[in-house]
């Protein structure tokens, strides 16, 4: 069976929303988009790049997925735009319809909690969830979750979508792993025992 690991980048107030760039989801008037920028160093550096050594099956949600295709596909200043590229792409939307724009992509249709539970038995190495919020909450509600990895931020935002919503699932967790980066980021690995 494989497993979903989620790699989310949050603030100490756990929102999630727009860490990448100042236009990447303004959705509700937020304006504090790009706020993990200016903590990456060369801890979170080599962190990301030994995630990404193995060519991981990514799994996104709709605008996620949007997102990173309307960005990564034509950058050339980084060492993770091939193994973008070059990743499985499977992607959980009611919406998008085939053939999906990005190379090796793979709609995902229906319910994602039953959709990605039938991928999660298929054969095959990690699912990795880059962000993807809405995508990851219902997947945390169905228990199909067995790795966070949260790099979690030294910043109060005060608004903005959070990862974890009222209502939502109680769910133990283990600690397997913590580093701290020279920018005050705790990047912290919990499994679900």
């Amino acid at each position: 069976m494989r497993r979903i690991v989620a790699n989310v980048s949050l603030s100490l107030d756990g929102v999630m929303q727009a860490p990448g760039r100042s236009d990447e989801d303004t959705r509700g008037g937020f304006a504090h988009g790009g706020w993990a920028v200016r903590y990456f160093d060369p801890v979170m550096a080599a962190d990301a790049g030994a995630a990404m050594a193995e060519l991981p099956d990514l799994l996104f949600g709709r605008r996620t997925y949007d997102d990173f295709y309307s960005v990564w596909p034509s950058r050339k200043d980084n060492p993770f735009t091939e193994v973008l590229n070059q990743s499985r792409k499977f992607v959980a939307s009611r919406t998008l319809v085939e053939p999906l724009p990005w190379g090796n992509s793979t709609l995902l249709r229906g319910e994602a909690s039953a959709t990605v539970a039938a991928l999660k038995e298929a054969p095959g190495g990690d699912l990795v969830v880059l962000g993807s919020g809405a995508l990851l909450r219902s997947l945390l509600a169905a228990g199909l979750v067995d790795e966070l990895r949260l790099s979690i931020h030294p910043l109060i935002l005060g608004s903005g979508r959070r990862l974890f919503d009222d209502g939502g699932p109680c769910r133990p967790l283990t600690l397997a792993e913590s580093k701290t980066t020279s920018t005050g980021v705790v990047i912290a690995t919990y499994r679900s025992p």
